[in-house]
């Protein structure tokens, strides 16, 4: 499909505002701005504005952090009875550093296994494949072997925390950690210091996770490639050269590789969701407001979410046990109690209905088809397992994606306007094009996003009278080489913009041997369906347990 030219009034608005605010732009920054899609999206959104309503109360203003979570069964029905249990097999061998996590922490209860050792062995992995893959920023060699021996004698004494005490894991390096460096893939941050830790960190160690390092990301997470121009690209552990997902490249990088057995990342268009999908693992972007951002560096305040990479759904869901909750430091998060997450995960996939989204509305090329067929896989497991499938167009996806672009870039560009008058040429280029392309939108832009996000929740929140779940391809290829960033976040970023929960599962492989996965999202604050749901396409499911060549 030919692309058309950008419009002389978004070239020249850009020029005038960029102009007003001091920030200097020149023919260059123009062409390459123009080449990509970073303007097209700004026409995209003028069209979809000159046809929905203009008088909607903006979504900003909704009090949805109050919608009830509706039962995944009809009113007055029985639950349904849990799947039979898998029979009893052999323990794994917890020094593998590809066993599941629930697995690890039961060995470590068992004294089984030291999590001094096991913090040793993961250092020396990190130490032996990471130059490689470069999935590190820091590695906290030191304070993870304080943190391991502090754990162990804790557990020795009959003073066990949880799954995750003496548990190796990895964090994105937005997360404030206090004392370490904290980078969020930039120049601009690399000589930060925190002297307090985001509240996720906090909640892992006092969970008494080992934190081992804090992975490579995209500059300042505006990406959904592994690409940085400070730090270099992180490289798929299924492939060198091909692309890892952004922004959470080195989390998704690290837990695949077995450098970790679970990471935190952030989410903000699929940020979590993609590098999963890239790198066969599950991902999990909660429900937004349900785990706080607090000390994590913002890319867009509304659209940010905060989650687990892990190599199981048991994993993800034992991590949203430790991070979910209200947090005064973030006025996002929901009060209120908080479920266990990992109760329904056997309860299997009877009496649910599904939604299998067969036409989003993008006017893109179909996915790949190795990426639909490994989706289908993935939804016969749950029809076999007792789920209802119903095929349904939903070309609303395709307008929440045009209505989620100026939103980012917008509340990008409030963050970022400092950096981009006072220290432009210490952003990237891809990033700085990025938040510039902010200032060709019209004044009241922003506030008609908030209109339109308003009239296609309204459009959409019906769905959950008739379904419990929707389901899409996670992406609509395998990993692509390096540098070659397309639209990445046509199936994540409508639920970013719709708050609601989506997690990746990992289904199949390219034909040239490269992970594929499935997406399931749900109505806001029903994790537990979306997980129990996950749980049956990992267990039934074609992929079972896949690990990268040469790790």
């Amino acid at each position: 499909m030919a692309q058309e030219a950008i419009s002389p009034e978004i070239v020249a608005r850009l020029r005038a505002n960029t102009a007003a605010a001091g920030i200097a732009i020149d023919e260059g920054d123009l062409a390459r701005m123009a080449g990509g899609a970073f303007l097209r999206n700004v026409d995209l959104f003028g069209r979809l504005i000159a046809r929905l309503p203009t008088d909607t109360l903006p979504d900003d203003l909704k009090e949805w952090r109050d919608t009830p979570t509706a039962p995944a069964v009809a009113p007055g029905a029985p639950p349904p009875a849990p799947d039979p249990s898998p029979p009893a097999s052999a323990p794994p061998d917890p020094s593998d550093p590809f066993v599941p996590l629930h697995e690890v922490a039961r060995a470590i209860a068992a004294r089984e296994v030291s999590p001094v050792a096991l913090a040793e062995e993961m250092l020396a992995r990190i130490a032996a494949h990471d130059p490689p893959l470069n999935a590190y920023q820091i590695v906290m060699h030191d304070e993870a072997l304080a943190a391991a021996a502090e754990a162990e004698r804790e557990i020795g004494a009959g003073r066990r925390r949880g799954p995750f005490h003496g548990v190796p894991v990895a964090i994105k390096d937005l997360l404030a950690t206090r004392g370490i460096p904290t980078a969020a893939g930039s120049k601009i941050l690399g000589a930060w210091i925190p002297d307090e830790d985001a509240t996720a960190v906090r909640l892992l160690r006092e969970a008494g996770a080992v934190i081992v390092g804090k992975t490579r990301m995209s500059e300042f997470a505006y990406s959904p490639g592994s690409n940085n121009a400070h730090y270099g690209p992180t490289h798929n552990p299924w492939r060198a050269g091909r692309d890892a997902g952004g922004s959470s490249s080195g989390s998704g990088a690290a837990v695949a590789a077995g450098l970790a057995y679970a990471a935190l990342g952030s989410d903000t268009g699929g940020s979590i969701r993609m590098p999963a999908a890239l790198c066969g693992l599950v991902g999990l972007k909660p429900t937004h407001g349900r785990v706080s951002l607090a000390g994590a560096v913002t890319l867009s305040w509304s659209l940010d979410h905060l989650g687990p990479l892990t190599r199981t759904v048991r994993d993800a869901a034992l991590l949203l046990n430790v991070l979910a909750g209200h947090d005064p430091r973030d006025g996002r998060t929901r009060p209120g109690p908080v479920p266990d997450f990992t109760a329904d995960l056997e309860r299997g996939a009877r009496g649910l209905r599904i939604g299998a989204v067969r036409d989003d509305g993008s006017a893109a090329p179909p996915p790949d088809p190795a990426a639909v067929a490994a989706w289908e896989d993935g939804l016969r497991a749950l029809r076999d397992a007792g789920a209802e499938i119903v095929d349904l167009d939903l070309p609303e996806l395709e307008d929440l994606r045009v209505c989620g672009a100026p939103i980012i870039n917008l509340e990008a560009a409030a963050y970022h306007e400092r950096h981009l008058r006072e220290r432009p040429r210490d952003l990237g280029p891809f990033v700085r094009d990025r938040v510039t392309v902010a200032y060709a939108y019209g004044p009241t832009a922003y506030t008609q996003a908030q209109q339109a996000r308003a009239v296609l929740r309204a459009r959409l929140d019906p769905l959950w009278e008739r379904l419990d779940l929707l389901s899409t391809p996670a992406m609509a290829h395998g990993a692509p080489p390096l540098g070659e960033i397309d639209q990445n976040t046509r199936y994540t970023l409508p639920f970013n913009v719709l708050g609601w929960p989506a997690i990746v599962v990992p289904v199949g492989l390219t034909g040239d041997g490269l992970p594929l996965g499935l997406q399931l999202a749900g109505r806001p604050w029903d994790e537990a369906a979306v997980l129990r749901a996950a749980r049956v396409v990992e267990r039934d499911g074609p992929w079972q347990g896949r690990r990268p060549p040469g790790f």
